[in-house]
């Protein structure tokens, strides 16, 4: 039984992670800490969880195999330079603080479908990002072939837990519903984690990306439509893209289109292509809170654990 500590368990990805956890059958959560809702239950954050009887503590680092950090993004290296973690001690952080090279140290980027090997043997776990992840799975079959060109635009619709649980403007009820917003046009800082990703592919272009981000007026999940052009034939990328996922059990390309309701609360990532002309349009769509967050970094305990890496996973989606 792994023996799991949270940090940072009052926001949205803790509270996905609490929930995927409690049902793990190989995983015991022994603390979940919050500073501002320290000693409450945790149902008094993440109402749903009123049958279990957690509540929010201290972390015993002595007694945890797993630390999963779901902090803001920069507080995590702040966090482990004022805490000491045994060495023995596995990391998961759910921020950015660790994604790219620069900063990573010995962190391992945890995108499973290029990093399995890696990550099996890695003792600190960077867990991509949400949009990264849409972007990196619907493009990295074609740029490992070779095939992709020096220019990608991507237009990506994502729910409003994507910017987290403290209310701001954008993310109020009344703003958000019934409507559609650009932001970060063109600089959104999942690109840095993209690029490097996508370098490690073997391919010889890393495409630069003009990535459009739209705040939908949904709760969750993410809907990234990537336009290339290329001379490929559809059949040819359509053979190349299920060869590529054909072991990586998270991840279905379809014949058929695809809607982000089908992987909205599960783990799945849905990929579709389509071509006139040159112009090919990859559609890949996730849960920003499970693939995009928590459930990845699940895939990647498991996967660090040495168990099955479905384990724990296998949810069915709710599509109506």
């Amino acid at each position: 039984m792994v023996k799991i500590g949270i940090a940072g368990g009052a926001g949205y990805t803790a509270g996905e992670l609490t929930r995927l956890l409690l049902c793990h059958p190989e995983a015991e959560i022994r603390y979940i800490a919050s500073e501002s809702h320290a000693g409450e239950h945790v149902s008094s954050v993440h109402a749903d969880l009123l049958w279990c009887d957690l509540h929010f503590s201290e972390i015993d680092f002595n007694d945890i195999d797993i630390l999963f950090l779901c902090m803001g993004h920069g507080v995590s290296q702040a966090y482990l330079e004022g805490h000491s973690i045994p060495e023995e001690v596995k990391i998961i952080d759910l921020g950015n603080d660790f994604r790219l090279a620069k900063d990573a140290g010995d962190f391992v980027y945890g995108l499973p479908e290029v990093s399995r090997e890696e990550i099996k043997k890695a003792k600190h776990i960077a867990n991509p990002g949400c949009f990264a992840t849409s972007i990196e799975l619907g493009l990295l079959p074609l740029v490992a072939a070779g095939l992709a060109p020096e220019q990608v635009t991507v237009v990506g619709i994502t729910g409003s837990t994507g910017a987290g649980q403290k209310p701001t403007t954008d993310t109020h009820f009344s703003n958000r519903t019934a409507n559609l917003s650009n932001y970060k046009i063109f600089t959104h800082q999942h690109l840095a984690e993209i690029g490097e990703t996508l370098a490690k592919s073997g391919g010889a272009v890393v495409p630069d990306i003009a990535f459009v981000p739209v705040r939908g007026c949904h709760s969750r999940g993410i809907f990234s439509d990537i336009v290339v052009r290329t001379e490929a034939s559809l059949d040819e990328i359509k053979e190349l893209y299920k060869k590529y996922y054909a072991n990586h059990p998270f991840v279905c390309v379809s014949d058929k289109a695809i809607y982000m309701k089908q992987v909205v609360n599960t783990n799945f990532c849905y990929i579709h292509l389509a071509k006139e002309g040159d112009k090919l349009l990859i559609t890949s769509t996730i849960d920003n809170l499970l693939k995009g967050a928590s459930g990845q970094a699940v895939q990647n305990m498991n996967l660090m654990c040495g168990l099955d890496e479905c384990c724990g996973l296998m949810l069915k989606a709710n599509y109506f």
